[in-house]
């Protein structure tokens, strides 16, 4: 009531009280330099002071921002990635329990904070909630390592490198950045501690999903990333206002490309090596990431007969690889191979089918002429499955799909939809700029008669869905195998015993990066027809499942490939 001067920017008089005691105008959120001046009568007579306020961050001068570090950016996108993991129906405890933990583990080995200060350096201190209470901190303001809500965290204590020569890195550094340390996190010293990255939130996440064995594999958690339902790419738009990004904290924040399969598996490992976490909980036959579970579900995804569910079950059975020591993980043991759960899954599959049908662009073609004689003359139970109708059916889906995923990929606007402003003074005129453009691709949208973008799908862990109760035949589920096995010694047997092995020997380069190599050229058609379906299903490339099947088939046959061995050992002698 005191303060009448017009306000410089929009000629108004209508002021009111930032936090830090300045002026600022209700009509155009313009702040000015004047401060309040108080009079204190119990103090001394006649003496000014000016109010203090005790915010948890230094206020910038004009444009509104507080200081913020980069692992607290970090911890913002976890907590709205941990979130949206619970919409999805995870276990609530993932959060505040386990990936929090996991977050404080991480700090405190990198060095960022709960660690001791050297001795005769200045830090500055991080306090998650401030030890006495100020009604007039804000709430939005991000607090260091309070991912849970409902507990307070006390007092921290930041690493030297990261605090105290963070001033002196700003003022000799020309490159403009919004946090605190954002120049000083991109030096190359910051990579020997595993440094932070938009990838490895997604480690956290599926480290933390695994610890709990959740039924979401690696390949559903980012399906479910670039299908929209976890905050990863511009999940900076989620920040608050006050924590501005420029600069260098876009090269940290900003993702232009989507996330990689074995990326976000490498790093997984080497964060859980990095933490010195304990061995993870036991992977029993009773869970979801257990082979067993996840063929079935491929299986139906596939669109293949539960028959061949049975099959699926010897192969893992017969080469051991659903024993509890070989499929949970155990950090940082190199004794032990990481398994990937749903590529082995996928894997097992292509490996049954070829035990049963080939694939080798000849017998499967046979066989399905055969069953497609049989199902003529078959009046009495389920039909034989046919493999050359399974191939149609699926084929055309697939293309559809393929086609449907590849056009939303190549018209995905990587520009955040909610516009970056740098400035107060700017951000009227870039609201406003992006207004217009707004509107005005609407307006060509509709004399162009382009199709409004639909809405987001809902979340579903089958991409691929078939019903038995389609009249055109398409599901083959129910679908009978006995036309392509016999009976032999009281079991089941292939028909064919005959089998081609991928490759002969495994490399064991390790710049190479693959156990075997895949090019689709020397293999059928049929096998590579398999495989892509398997790839589009897990979104990654096809070598990946080929280098899986390898290992499956050295597993399977490795008696036969000593002999053959030593056998060829022998010739040469």
């Amino acid at each position: 009531r005191d303060f009448n001067e017009r306000c410089a920017q929009c000629s108004e008089v209508n002021w009111g009280l930032t936090d830090g005691g300045r002026f600022y105008c209700r009509s155009c959120h313009n702040v000015t330099e004047r401060t309040r001046e108080v009079v204190n009568a119990d103090f001394i007579s006649n003496a000014r002071i000016q109010t203090i306020s005790k915010g948890l961050r230094k206020q910038e001068k004009t444009d509104g921002g507080c200081e913020w570090y980069v692992c607290e950016g970090f911890q913002l996108v976890l907590k709205k990635q941990a979130e949206a993991l619970e919409a999805l129906g995870v276990c609530p405890q993932m959060k505040d329990e386990i990936l929090c933990n996991f977050w404080r583990r991480y700090l405190q080995k990198s060095k960022q904070a709960y660690c001791n200060r050297p001795a005769g350096e200045t830090v500055k201190a991080l306090s998650v909630c401030d030890s006495s209470t100020d009604v007039d901190s804000e709430p939005e303001r991000p607090s260091l390592l309070h991912l849970s809500l409902s507990e307070s965290e006390g007092d921290l204590q930041t690493d030297c490198s990261f605090a105290s020569s963070t001033s002196r890195v700003s003022e000799s550094t020309s490159v403009c950045s919004g946090s605190v340390d954002g120049s000083l996190y991109l030096m190359k010293n910051q990579r020997e501690k595993l440094r932070m990255t938009m990838p490895m939130t997604l480690s956290f996440c599926y480290m933390a999903l695994l610890w709990l064995r959740e039924p979401m594999t690696l390949s559903d958690l980012l399906r479910f990333v670039v299908e929209g339902h976890i905050p990863y790419l511009n999940v900076f738009q989620h920040f608050p206002e006050k924590m501005k990004l420029c600069g260098l904290d876009l090269k940290i924040f900003c993702v232009e490309s989507w996330p990689v399969y074995e990326e976000v598996y490498n790093k997984m490992l080497e964060l859980a090596a990095f933490l010195d976490l304990p061995r993870f909980p036991d992977i029993t036959d009773s869970c979801f990431l257990h082979p067993d579970m996840l063929c079935m579900k491929y299986l139906m995804e596939a669109n293949l007969p539960d028959e061949l569910h049975n099959w699926t079950c010897r192969v893992v059975k017969k080469i051991c690889i659903g024993e509890a020591d070989f499929l949970t993980l155990v950090p940082g043991n190199k004794s032990t191979r990481n398994v990937k759960y749903d590529v082995l899954a996928a894997a097992v599959i292509v490996v049954v089918l070829k035990l049963l049908f080939l694939l080798d662009d000849h017998y499967e073609w046979l066989l399905s002429d055969f069953a497609e004689e049989s199902n003529k003359n078959n009046k009495e139970g389920g039909p034989y499955f046919e493999f050359k109708k399974w191939y149609k059916v699926i084929k055309c889906s697939l293309d559809v799909e393929q086609k449907k995923l590849d056009e939303e990929r190549a018209k995905y606007l990587w520009r955040c939809e909610k516009p970056l402003f740098y400035s107060a003074k700017k951000k009227s005129k870039v609201l406003k700029r992006r207004q217009m453009v707004v509107n005005l691709q609407n307006q060509f949208g509709k004399l162009s008669g382009s199709v409004q973008p639909a809405e987001k799908p809902k979340p579903s862990s089958f991409q691929l869905s078939w019903s038995e109760e389609n009249t055109d035949g398409s599901c083959f589920h129910g679908h009978s195998l006995k036309g392509i096995l016999q009976e032999k010694c009281g079991l089941l047997t292939a028909m064919n015993p005959a089998y081609w092995l991928c490759t002969v020997k495994l490399c064991t380069e390790k710049l190479c990066g693959h156990l075997a190599h895949y090019r689709e050229v020397d293999f059928p058609q049929s096998y590579h027809f398999v495989l892509r379906l398997f790839s589009f299903i897990l979104r990654i490339q096809p070598s990946y499942i080929h280098d899986e099947v390898c290992v499956i088939e050295h597993k399977l046959f490795n008696k036969k490939l000593c002999k053959k061995s030593k056998y060829n050992t022998g010739l040469r002698k």
